[in-house]
């Protein structure tokens, strides 16, 4: 194939490839590996006839072949990071949002809000994109998105616009639901990420063979993809042309990540071109990445990044006391310089999965926060928990649709009449582990605003205006079913399958 012919510029795969002498391949193998891998992509990008989806689709086969030759060397070099030189976060380097000025002027005419929403939420068993869900009051994640926003513009006359960055298992689905939102004066953005090939474990050689073969044979390659996506979508430079200077970005499942003027301000005030917000761990968190000082610089580091015999210390909160919310804070010209100067190298995440026909595979990913370490005058800001809400079982789902929340303007809300500021341990067993089977077991939302903590497990089913209070187990064991009766009050008891009710 003459890739010239496929992007009238030097830039084409087989030109880019043939002049990457700089990678420095330190054994055979690694180098057979990518001429091998280079080949196979080459054949992809023949398999495309429209010349403009080729040139798209040879320009993300460029980027995907890039990631694999550094995921190649680093494995040949076997490079990771010096346990004993990491170290916590000076004071400095994580600012306590206590510590955050007031902010009275807005600069919300500088900002756009961009939602990574490329997940499909198949652990809740759903098939279509996570953002329909309905979480509370019949809105989805997405309406509320909406009003947040709308509400922010009318307030302070600005005009911030909404940026969903789609995978393609959920772009379509996206741009079905935004439909409604048509004829309302919010400006909707959507781009759609990288499909990079997954590559098979044994060969590590492209699963697909085709470019419009079956979609498990691609993958979205995590959110750090979200600067390539934002650059080749033209989307970045839209932005700095409207005269848009900041950029907040947040998962759309996270129904605690609104626009926040006073880490914005500190953005300005500070001259901070990169911010991440980071919580207190709990041990619902231990897997989370988090910020560490490395020889003085400040990066994320994530699990999948650790070293097995340090897994357990990455997870103790003695060490790592906070963790990321992915909800970071990005000054675009300073992005649009480091994308520009080709320095934005971002930890590669290995990510092995199992295909439905037994194979095994990888898949190379980033993780946006990494990007920490590439911006002038980077911190994290940790901010209070409320800011970290995401929905990613049906037990989260559960204390998000029950009366510990109102909504104002799109925003989730402690019920004030809730006496403590924490919010109940919720652990709904896997009969609950899927959306049908969640509301087929609840006629209604149980009424939980004194509730400690409920555990579920079994078959179990709630009838209308149940009430739970303090501690409540409800355990039906293996052949039996429980059915809390309409009207039932239930605090601090335990009840099993053999209907006995034990006061806790």
């Amino acid at each position: 194939m003459s890739a010239d012919t496929l992007v009238p510029r030097s830039e084409s795969f087989n030109a880019r490839v043939r002049g990457s002498s700089h990678i420095d391949f330190k054994t055979a193998t690694t180098g057979v590996a990518a001429k091998a891998m280079r080949n196979e992509l080459s054949n992809l990008v023949r398999t495309v006839e429209d010349p403009d989806t080729k040139r798209a689709f040879d320009t993300e086969m460029q980027s995907f072949f890039y990631l694999f030759t550094r995921y190649l060397d680093e494995r040949a070099r076997s490079q990771e990071l010096d346990w004993d030189r990491i170290k916590s976060p000076a004071e400095d380097q994580i600012v306590p949002y206590s510590k955050l000025a007031s902010s009275n002027s807005s600069s919300f005419s500088k900002l756009a809000v961009l939602k990574v929403n490329g997940g499909l939420g198949t652990s809740m068993g759903m098939t279509g994109a996570k953002s329909a869900l309905e979480v509370k009051d019949d809105m989805t994640f997405l309406d509320l998105t909406v009003r947040q926003i709308e509400h922010l513009n009318t307030t302070h006359r600005v005009d911030v616009p909404l940026i969903l960055m789609t995978s393609f298992n959920t772009h379509e689905d996206t741009l079905r639901i935004i439909k409604k939102y048509a004829n309302q004066q919010l400006r909707i953005t959507t781009f759609n990420q990288s499909r990079y090939p997954r590559i098979a474990k044994d060969t590590l050689l492209p699963c697909p063979k085709t470019a419009d073969d079956d979609k498990s044979k691609w993958y979205p390659p995590g959110h750090g993809d979200l600067y390539n996506a934002l650059m080749h979508s033209g989307v970045l430079d839209q932005l700095l042309a409207e005269g848009k200077e900041y950029l907040f970005v947040s998962n759309s499942d996270n129904l605690g990540a609104v626009v926040d003027e006073k880490i914005l301000q500190h953005m300005i005030d500070t001259q901070a071109e990169f911010i991440m917000e980071v919580t207190d761990k709990t041990k619902a968190d231990i897997k989370g990445g988090t910020l560490i000082d490395y020889e003085g610089s400040i990066r994320l580091l994530e699990v999948a990044q650790v070293p097995s015999e340090h897994v357990e210390d990455f997870k103790s909160i003695r060490k790592f006391k906070i963790f990321n919310t992915n909800n970071l804070w990005i000054h675009l010209p300073a992005l649009k310089r480091v994308m520009q100067a080709g320095e934005l190298e971002l930890d590669i995440i290995i990510n092995p999965k199992t295909t439905d026909d037994g194979q095994a595979v990888i898949q190379l990913e980033t993780a946006a926060g990494a990007a920490i370490k590439h911006f002038k005058n980077a911190h994290g800001v940790n901010v209070p928990r409320s800011r970290f809400l995401p929905v990613k079982s049906c037990s989260d789902l559960l204390l998000i649709k029950s009366d510990i929340y109102s909504l104002q303007h799109g925003q989730l809300v402690i019920n004030p009449n809730r006496m403590f500021e924490t919010t109940p341990v919720i652990k709904l067993g896997d009969h609950f582990k899927k959306i049908a089977q969640f509301q087929k077991r609840f006629k209604k939302i149980p009424h939980i605003i004194e509730l400690d903590h409920l555990t579920v497990t079994g078959d179990v089913y709630f009838g209308r205006n149940v009430t739970l209070r303090g501690t409540v187990i409800v355990v039906a064991n293996e052949g039996q079913r429980i059915d809390i009766p309409d009207g039932c009050v239930l605090e601090n008891r335990l009840l099993s399958g053999n209907l006995n009710m034990i006061e806790l």
